[in-house]
């Protein structure tokens, strides 16, 4: 493993703002952690695209991270991470952590959820993979999941923020996603925690929403502590880049982190 240094930053990345929950998450936990913020605004978003592709991406903005001297690179999108996360390892090597959101996610229903059923909803991508299907099952755990895809809504969200298009979206799917008699409801795509309080509207507050952000918040504290490469001094400086600029991930980056946020433009393939 390359030598690092705690004031080294974290490397985080989506197609959009998604990840934009994950590291507010990090950020509150470690508020002393850089943070460089990758959005591949060009190319969102990932769940309609192949495998392949997304992992094209992912390799390209892993690159772009690892020149950026980041100690670790987390895969803030549940696409990529179902897609490209052992390619992105295999590409960073000993250069610096990898990291992705499904595994911290998979620890914590394994720790608070055996033996309930639970439904997931994310992008079409995620879905398909199997993933989060297979490393339940895996856990012999006596989880019962069920997956239903929700394709459009992290393009809403990403577009429109949390207004009346992500409503009529929440209302359209889950009206339509066979989730019933559920303990608990899984958001697979890091945009969702945006709309996660009309989303527990629509069940009436009766079941449990899954945000996972904290919880991979905490799964890279503890892995940065354990590598012993934790930064407690100083304050948290972000930088933030996109593959394309958009209002919209400008929006959210100020309604996140509650500052004015220079974005810089950087095209993936010039």
């Amino acid at each position: 493993m390359t030598k690092h240094t705690p004031t080294q930053p974290i490397g985080i990345f989506d197609s959009g703002i998604g990840g934009l929950t994950v590291a507010h998450a990090i950020v509150k936990q470690m508020p002393s952690e850089n943070i460089v913020y990758f959005g591949d605004t060009a190319h969102l978003p990932y769940g309609d695209k192949s495998s392949a592709t997304i992992q094209a991406y992912s390799v390209k903005i892993a690159h772009m991270l690892l020149q950026q001297n980041c100690k670790l690179i987390l895969i803030a999108c549940n696409s990529a991470s179902t897609a490209a996360y052992e390619l992105v390892k295999e590409y960073v090597a000993s250069k610096a952590i990898v990291m992705n959101v499904v595994d911290p996610t998979i620890h914590f229903l394994r720790d608070h959820y055996a033996h309930k059923k639970i439904a997931l909803i994310g992008t079409r991508q995620t879905v398909n993979s199997n993933v989060y299907k297979s490393k339940i099952d895996n856990l012999n755990r006596g989880i019962q999941l069920s997956c239903y895809p929700t394709n459009l809504l992290a393009s809403a969200i990403e577009e429109f923020g949390n207004n009346g298009v992500t409503d009529s979206l929440i209302q359209e799917y889950l009206s339509h996603a066979p989730i019933r008699d559920v303990d608990a409801l899984l958001l697979a795509c890091t945009h969702y925690p945006v709309v996660k309080n009309k989303i527990a509207e629509f069940f009436q507050h009766t079941i449990d929403i899954i945000d996972p952000s904290e919880t991979v918040a905490k799964a890279v504290k503890a892995k940065l502590e354990q590598a012993n490469l934790l930064n407690t001094h100083g304050h948290s400086q972000k930088n933030f880049y996109v593959s394309d600029y958009t209002e919209s991930f400008a929006a959210g980056t100020r309604i996140f982190f509650q500052e004015e946020i220079k974005l810089e433009h950087y095209p993936l393939w010039e």
